[in-house]
């Protein structure tokens, strides 16, 4: 039993010193540095206006799809890679079908578009 605990020794050794680094950390910053927050730290950052309402409010629809047309078209960029860097490989067959695949997402594209799914009025 205790060649078993002795195993654990270097785990508890190496647990013992992540914590005890991390308070030190956490003690040293807050004794080198210590807040004094004035009214440009506690303004405004990126909206521009003063908070008015619950951050738990509702959010318009238009905000969500949005976001998942960025996913959709993020994604496709993220097929482009793979494509882009095996294309020697994969010959005329896997140039054309990419074709189809982005013409397919350009038709979507552009009806979104005519549709006024991307207009933030």
């Amino acid at each position: 039993m205790d060649d078993l605990l002795r195993e654990y020794l270097p785990i508890l050794i190496f647990f013992a010193v992540a914590v005890g680094l991390a308070v030190v950390m956490v003690v040293a910053s807050m004794v080198v540095v210590p807040s004094h927050p004035d009214t440009e730290k506690l303004s405004a950052y990126e909206c521009g206006f003063e908070a008015f309402d619950d951050a738990r409010g509702r959010f318009d629809v238009r905000f969500y799809l949005v976001a998942i047309l960025f996913i959709i078209f993020d994604l496709e960029v993220a097929f482009l890679f793979p494509w882009a860097v095996s294309l020697g490989q994969i010959g005329l067959l896997g140039f054309w079908s990419m074709m189809v695949f982005l013409g397919i997402l350009t038709i979507g594209f552009v009806y979104e578009w005519k549709k006024g799914a991307l207009e933030w009025e």
